[in-house]
């Protein structure tokens, strides 16, 4: 009976404490599923991807991994997050991945991984210095807090480019509300 009474007595203050202090918040995800039939213009392929991000609870820093499948030749040259609405093209304002030019990141972001051949995964972690900034759309340098805003949106797409489709082979536009 003792032994009962003390646990109870330990979760009721366990309770409190975590009301009074509050819990750990968890990293925010987002999914996207990407293909031809998302990008401007449309491309038909049989091509798929997935890009999952998680959004850290104090905005600091974008964890993501990309996959992607049956990519046309194999090819893959670069992935990013551009701003711009669904059925638009807009501009990059992060990298995902990269292997060769003509595009290629500035040199003022950290370089991101290399894109493996299709099928392939990848994965990293963005964070303020990663952002490319683009005043006339609201994104200053390091602001990564607006490009959260504008996936939390909708109005921010991720894609993979490749040699065949070098405008894109598949794309995903996030969901939100704006």
């Amino acid at each position: 009976m003792r032994m009962l009474r003390i646990s109870v007595v330990a979760l009721f203050g366990a309770s409190i404490s975590l009301g009074l202090f509050g819990s750990q918040a968890a990293a925010e995800t987002r999914t996207i599923n990407l293909n031809g039939f998302n990008e401007v213009p449309v491309v038909i392929t049989g091509a798929t991807g997935r890009l999952q991000l998680k959004i850290a609870p104090d905005e600091s820093s974008i964890a993501y991994t990309l996959k992607y499948e049956d990519i046309e030749g194999g090819d893959v040259r670069q992935a990013h997050i551009h701003l711009g609405q669904k059925h638009t093209t807009g501009n990059i304002v992060l990298w995902l991945c990269a292997n060769n030019p003509p595009i290629t990141p500035p040199a003022s972001i950290p370089a991101p991984p290399a894109c493996p051949p299709s099928p392939g995964t990848v994965s990293g972690t963005l964070t303020k210095d990663s952002v490319i900034a683009f005043p006339a759309q609201g994104v200053d340098t390091m602001d990564l807090s607006a490009v959260i805003e504008a996936i939390r949106k909708g109005v921010a797409y991720g894609n993979v480019h490749s040699a065949i489709s070098p405008m894109g082979a598949v794309r995903g536009q996030f969901f939100g509300s704006h």
